[in-house]
């Protein structure tokens, strides 16, 4: 599959749930969870919002590792999800600049679309 394609498919909340489980990581599962419930979005819609917050705030460092561990990858599409996610927690979970930031870059946010 095709990155633009997988990334097509993240958008959609029932197609990020399922992607979400097939990683089978409980300890990422339960910071989704979390997070989620913190942003009120259920676990598909967090990793919808979390690739679609990568796709147009990550760095050119980002962009670089991911493509590094698509081509180290035994299953690439996984590797693109993990990476992603673990970028969106990172962002969502370190201290933010303004009061009630989140990694969407709004800095106030009340919500993701």
């Amino acid at each position: 599959m095709q990155l633009g394609a997988l990334l097509t498919r993240l958008s959609d909340e029932t197609d990020a749930a399922t992607a979400l489980d097939a990683l089978g990581d409980v300890v990422l599962l339960a910071q989704i969870q979390a997070l989620g419930d913190e942003h009120d979005e259920t676990p598909g819609e967090y990793v919808a919002n979390a690739s679609r917050r990568y796709a147009a705030l990550a760095s050119d460092e980002d962009w670089l590792a991911l493509m590094t561990a698509i081509e180290r990858a035994e299953d690439p599409g996984r590797a693109v999800i993990g990476k992603m996610l673990r970028w969106a927690i990172a962002r969502d979970t370190a201290p933010a600049p303004v009061a009630g930031g989140c990694s969407c870059g709004s800095g106030g946010c009340d919500g993701h679309s």
